[in-house]
């Protein structure tokens, strides 16, 4: 069952020094669930999604949802949803600040009641995130516009097809859009999209519903219908934990392969890793093994961009890695102004960094030591405990409810390859 615990008070007490070893199966993409799941308010038909990874932001759109009007049967890693019986347009502010990708309920709202009133987003500590990109195209396709103590409020009479290009690669925005236009029946075109796999999985799923969506390039022609169709489809694996996984393996000189991977989403963060002195072997599609023959770890040069580009979510698990490089790293993050809040932390395990700009300069150590510290989004909580994995003594990560956001059972995975890591109210 898809949990609907709090780890608010939790913390993870890790003991570095263990090698990890052994298979570990990578979860459906969080990044793709929810855009999904957000999908079904398009269709009055039952909806059924595979392989749900079992994750608080997942728990909260389903009471997104449900608070709407829809049913939600939830067993073991799947979702099935009715959404014929929602009779409400209304995303609340306190279940859109717990999790940002709420407002992804904005465009099939508006598709289908003609109406939507969402809350301004919240989310991660990360940087703003604005959704006017998200608003244009509304407006474009003939909604009226106004916001009032703290929410949007969206009318429209009837979907005008639309022809736009995003002034920024947006994923969200590409998402909300592609949703919305899924319901007019006249050609739209939207220019500069996200290409990002979750994106793709999602245009899977419209296409699945009745849709035609054509995709070349950053383009994307898309062809509605009035009446959209159910759905059975089995979420993509999650790139992002299985990068997270590769670089553990590889920062704790063990040898771990990968079971339910896309290989082909997995690009850049594998060349990088190859960079630094990583030994991978891909077997077919879906698997891969990466280990360490000791040599130590090469410094690297990492600038984030969009995809197929090096992506912003793996860039605060290399910067622990280039922790203990050979020499000096530079990471450039040019996707969210605010995202090397974990420098600080990193440094409390005797990390040298310093940051100017956009970028962050790091000088390997010979080791790093056990502290505690604190986690301030997802991906920087996930940097923290690999950091402690490998670090000489007792690292206490705080505040973990951010990794619960994005990583299925992380520590429970990674103690069947043999860390040691235990989860504790924090208060003990």
């Amino acid at each position: 069952m898809i949990s609907t615990t709090s780890y608010t008070s939790e913390s993870l007490i890790i003991e570095g020094g263990f090698k990890l070893k052994g298979k570990v199966r990578i979860s459906g993409s969080k990044n793709a669930s929810l855009p999904i799941i957000m999908s079904t308010l398009l269709t009055k038909e039952t909806c059924h999604i595979e392989d749900v990874p079992d994750l608080l932001d997942v728990k909260n759109s389903v009471e997104l949802l449900r608070l709407l009007g829809a049913q939600v049967i939830q067993g073991p890693n799947f979702l099935t949803i009715d959404a014929s019986k929602v009779n409400s347009y209304i995303a609340p502010d306190y279940l859109v600040r717990r999790m940002r990708a709420s407002v992804l309920a904005m465009g099939p709202l508006l598709a289908r009641f003609k109406k939507a009133v969402v809350a301004m987003p919240g989310g991660c500590s990360i940087g703003v995130r604005a959704i006017d990109q998200h608003l244009k195209v509304f407006e474009k396709a003939g909604a009226h516009i106004k916001v009032q103590h703290g929410y949007i409020h969206l009318e429209l009479k009837d979907i005008k097809p639309v022809e736009y290009t995003f002034e920024v690669v947006t994923v969200t925005g590409t998402e909300n859009a592609l949703m919305f236009l899924s319901m007019c029946e006249k050609r739209s075109i939207l220019r500069n999209i996200a290409i990002e796999p979750e994106v793709m999985d999602l245009i899977e799923v419209l296409r699945k519903m009745g849709a035609s969506i054509q995709v070349e390039g950053r383009t994307a022609i898309i062809r509605g219908c009035s009446e959209l169709g159910g759905f059975t489809h089995r979420v993509i694996p999650d790139r992002i934990e299985a990068g997270t996984f590769l670089v553990a393996g590889f920062m704790t000189k063990g040898d771990i392969e990968l079971e339910n991977v896309r290989v082909d989403h997995l690009g850049s963060v594998i060349e990088k890793l190859k960079e630094a002195g990583a030994h991978i072997e891909v077997y077919g599609t879906d698997r891969i093994r990466v280990y360490s023959k000791g040599n130590g770890i090469k410094p690297l040069s990492i600038s984030t961009s969009e995809y197929p580009g090096f992506p912003t979510d793996m860039q605060a698990q290399f910067m622990a890695m280039c922790c203990l490089a050979d020499g000096w790293s530079d990471i450039t993050e040019n996707i969210f102004e605010n995202r090397f809040q974990h420098v600080a932390e990193l440094k409390r395990m005797g990390a040298d960094i310093y940051v100017k700009g956009r970028t962050a300069f790091i000088r390997g150590v010979e080791k790093l030591t056990g502290a505690e510290v604190f986690s301030t989004d997802l991906r920087a909580s996930a940097s923290l405990v690999l950091a402690g994995l490998v670090a000489e003594g007792k690292t206490i990560v705080r505040d973990i409810y951010h990794l619960d956001r994005g990583y299925e059972r992380l520590d429970e995975k990674l103690r069947n390859l043999g860390a040691l890591i235990e989860r504790k109210a924090s208060y003990e």
